[in-house]
């Protein structure tokens, strides 16, 4: 096909729409790529991201281009990283003749801990997104979002039982806004430091006995697990909002336990 008959094809996409009405996000969800993320060992890790792109749709424009967002990935091969982030999702609002954009990445992100006794090490994995946006104005905003699994004991379970106290896998999901660079690490820690006790891969029997007792030392409510997580929050300068999270899969009831705070810290 020549380049006259490419140009005699309609471009149904570019036609206009007389609804009046603006699209806030279209684009495509769930699309899979290779990516590299550098870890705070001084390592990169690659792995498997899955991405949801988005622009938004003047009131005027029928449709987007949804091919060009599948270029843009490809265009980058294997080069995706935090670095390139933010020059990605630009390329992609241009592209696109777009004002706003929005760009997820999430993949499964692995820590290398060591056991609190005999010291062995093994690979325990975390959920995490990157969020970026390109808002009105042409002002950009990165959030990361990380879900850690960790252990929370029942204060309630203690205070009453004469044996022991039921325990439960919960789910600490920070969401945070940042106006410098944080390393997942970063978050995951402070997540983890506010559970009963935090999870590992791989223990041997003088790490289970330290960790059963340090919960059973450290027992807390998912009140107290966001509370305390937010009070972290609070005092690092360079989280500008967030929303903490606590899921608690309760080890005695077939509902889970679950509470949130959101904060906007640039709004006093």
């Amino acid at each position: 096909m020549n380049l006259k008959d490419i140009m005699a094809i309609p471009d149904v996409q570019s036609s206009i729409d007389s609804r009046q009405l603006p699209i806030n996000k279209v684009g495509i969800k769930s699309i899979r790529h290779p990516v590299k993320v550098l870890d705070k060992s001084g390592g990169v890790q690659h792995t498997i991201a899955s991405f949801n792109m988005y622009v938004g749709l003047p009131h005027n424009f029928k449709g987007t281009h949804m091919s060009r967002f599948v270029e843009i990935l490809n265009g980058h091969e294997r080069e995706i990283s935090v670095e390139n982030y933010e020059p990605m999702l630009r390329e992609m609002v241009k592209r696109l003749e777009a004002e706003t954009g929005h760009l997820e990445m999430g993949f499964p992100y692995f820590i290398n801990k060591e056991a609190p006794v005999s010291k062995v090490k093994s690979l325990l994995d975390y959920e995490v997104t990157f969020i970026g946006e390109i808002l009105d104005g042409d002002r950009f905003r990165q959030t990361t979002r990380v879900v850690v699994p960790a252990t929370s004991l029942c204060p309630c379970s203690k205070k009453i039982s004469e044996r022991g106290a039921h325990n439960q896998r919960s789910h600490i999901t920070i969401t945070a806004t940042t106006n410098s660079f944080v390393w997942i690490e970063e978050l995951v820690q402070m997540a983890e430091g506010q559970a009963s006790c935090e999870l590992y891969g791989l223990l041997k029997r003088p790490d289970e006995k330290m960790v059963t007792e340090r919960a059973y030392d450290n027992p807390k409510f998912v009140e107290d697990i966001v509370r305390d997580v937010a009070g972290v929050l609070n005092a690092d300068p360079r989280i500008d909002a967030y929303v903490v999270e606590s899921e608690n899969f309760e080890s005695i009831h077939n509902h889970s336990a679950y509470a949130l705070i959101e904060r906007d810290k640039t709004t006093g």
